[in-house]
């Protein structure tokens, strides 16, 4: 369902709009442009979240394998001699 709203745009965008797409369809191109706007700032969010998870998780890991390794080089000490 489609509904009818009024917005202002600034004279260059217009321009740009129809330059780029046929009379009549000026709001098929902004529907199109809005989504794509908005899933790339979701995307970008995710890669944001990501990231910060890995360094968080990375900086766990560490904290485990700097605990953990003393214990398996006792392991491995032991099982050689």
């Amino acid at each position: 369902m489609n509904k009818r709203v009024n917005i202002t745009l600034p004279e260059e965008t217009l321009r740009l709009i129809d330059r780029v797409t046929e009379k009549g369809r000026r709001s098929q191109l902004i529907d199109m442009a809005v989504k794509e706007y908005v899933m790339g700032l979701g995307r970008q969010n995710l890669r944001k979240r990501l990231k910060e998870g890995a360094i968080r998780e990375a900086e766990l890991d560490l904290r485990m394998a700097e605990e953990w390794f003393p214990l398996q080089e006792e392991a491995w000490e032991q099982r050689r001699g």
